[in-house]
C-alpha cells in the first residue's frame, strides 16, 4: 500500500462531494500526527512541550551547605531573603520582595503560630489539634509552590532530582533546598559570565579582523607615489610619475 496523501478541498467540492485525486487542484495538508514524535515504549504521540528526563548531576550536594557560606548563613538566619533572591534569577517577572513575604507568611507566620499552640496553655485541644491540620496542609501547598521553582530550575539546567522528588525535598529539607539551589545558580551565572568576557561579539570580532587587515595592508606598501609636471613638453599639460622612497 502507497504512502497516504491529503488534499485541502475548497467549499464547493465539499458541497459538491466531487472525487478529487492527490495533487490534481490542491495543496497538501500539514498532518501533525504523521511526523510527530511518539513514544519508544508506548507508541503514542508526545505533545511539542514535552522534554525527555535530565541527566545532568548537580553541582554541589543537598547537605553541601558549608561550600559557600555567606549562602549558608542567609539560608540558616533570612531563609526568606535568599528563597526571595532564588526566584527572582529563575523568573524575572516576580520581584524577590513578593517571594519573600510568601516565605515570611508561610513558613515564619507559622513557625510562630506552632509554637504560641505548643507553649501557650489553656488553649481548646481539639482548636490545637485544627490549627496543626492547618499548619500541615500549608506546609504541603508551600512545598508544591517551592517545588515547582526547583523543577524550573532543573528545567533550565537539565539537572536530575536529587534526591528524591523536588516537592518532597521542600516538605522535608527546605532550608539545604534553597541554599543548594542558591550554590547551583550562582555557579552557573559565573560561568556564563565567564564565556562572555572571553568571547567577544560578533560585531566587535569582524571590526577587529578588517582593522587588522587595513594595518597590514598599510604596512606592506614600501612606496608612494606623487605626481609633477614635466617641463619642456609642447602643451606643458603632460605629467611624470617619480617614486619617493620612505
Amino acid at each position: 500500500m502507497g504512502e497516504k496523501s491529503y488534499v485541502k478541498l475548497t467549499r464547493e467540492q465539499e458541497a459538491s462531494l466531487q472525487d478529487v485525486n492527490p495533487g490534481e487542484l490542491n495543496q497538501p495538508i500539514d498532518v501533525h500526527e504523521l511526523h510527530a514524535r511518539r513514544c519508544p515504549e508506548c507508541g503514542q504521540s508526545l505533545p511539542t512541550t514535552y522534554e525527555s528526563p535530565a541527566d545532568e548531576d548537580w553541582s554541589t550536594g543537598i547537605f553541601s551547605c558549608a561550600d559557600d557560606p555567606d549562602s549558608c548563613m542567609t539560608g540558616l538566619f533570612c531563609p526568606c531573603v535568599l528563597f526571595g533572591r532564588n526566584i527572582e534569577n529563575l523568573n524575572d517577572e516576580i520581584p524577590s520582595n513578593n517571594a519573600c513575604m510568601c516565605h515570611v507568611l508561610c513558613v515564619e507566620g507559622g513557625m510562630v503560630l506552632a509554637a504560641i499552640v505548643a507553649f501557650v496553655p489553656g488553649i481548646d485541644p481539639s482548636t490545637s489539634c485544627l490549627i496543626t491540620e492547618g499548619l500541615f496542609f500549608a506546609w504541603w501547598m508551600f512545598g508544591i509552590y517551592t517545588g515547582m521553582a526547583r523543577q524550573s530550575l532543573q528545567r533550565k539546567y537539565h539537572l536530575k532530582d536529587s534526591p528524591c522528588d523536588p516537592c518532597a525535598v521542600h516538605c522535608c529539607f527546605h532550608w539545604c533546598a534553597i541554599c543548594q539551589e542558591h550554590r547551583e545558580m550562582k555557579l552557573h551565572l559565573t560561568a556564563n559570565a565567564e564565556d562572555t568576557l572571553m568571547s567577544p561579539p560578533r560585531v566587535q570580532e569582524m571590526k577587529a579582523i578588517e582593522q587588522g587587515r587595513t594595518n597590514a595592508e598599510s604596512g606592506s606598501s614600501s612606496s608612494s607615489y606623487s605626481s609633477s609636471p614635466r617641463r619642456g613638453s609642447e602643451d606643458g599639460n603632460s605629467m611624470e610619475l617619480q617614486v619617493i622612497e620612505r
